[in-house]
């Protein structure tokens, strides 16, 4: 499932969101984290998972990003902008990213149980929807993939 070579960039900016996901650990949240960079490469925000720390079901590390992308921005509008993200979205991530006009979206690992972007649904490229957005997946998969394994993993025993 995966898409194009990655670009450098992409792999840096996975990088960043490496580390908002490894903050997860620290708060028994799941360790996914998100950043949205502007049309000319700036971090306009960062997010990491907080569902557990916040006590909010809607505090996964895209939304919060997403939010404070908009706020750097000064608008909801994200044209021109890339979500990437550790984890494949889920559905309500993928409505969000479809409806904040993210340009481009950059994954790690997939979710085959969860994801919304190519996996077990794809709202992201539903052209039924008002806005269509360019998937890129599989940037840093292994390195995002351990990261969840180990923390589920953690969890069982």
């Amino acid at each position: 499932m995966s898409g194009p070579a990655p670009r450098p960039e992409w792999l840096r900016w996975m990088g960043a969101a490496l580390e908002e996901a490894r903050a997860c650990l620290a708060t028994g949240d799941v360790p996914v984290g998100a950043v949205v960079v502007g049309p000319g490469g700036e971090v306009l925000g960062a997010g990491r998972n907080e569902r557990e720390a916040a006590g909010d079901p809607t505090a996964h590390a895209e939304v919060l990003a997403l939010r404070a992308a908009a706020r750097s921005r000064g608008g909801w509008r994200l044209d021109g902008c890339t979500l990437v993200v550790t984890l494949e979205p889920c559905v309500m991530c993928a409505g969000a990213t479809v409806l904040a006009r993210v340009e481009r979206l950059v994954l790690g690992a997939w979710d085959p149980r969860f994801g919304a972007a190519g996996s077990l649904r794809d709202v992201v490229r539903d052209r039924r929807l008002n806005h269509v957005v360019e998937v890129v997946g599989g940037v840093r998969e292994e390195e995002c993939g351990e990261l969840l394994d180990g923390f589920f993993a953690a969890r069982r025993s």
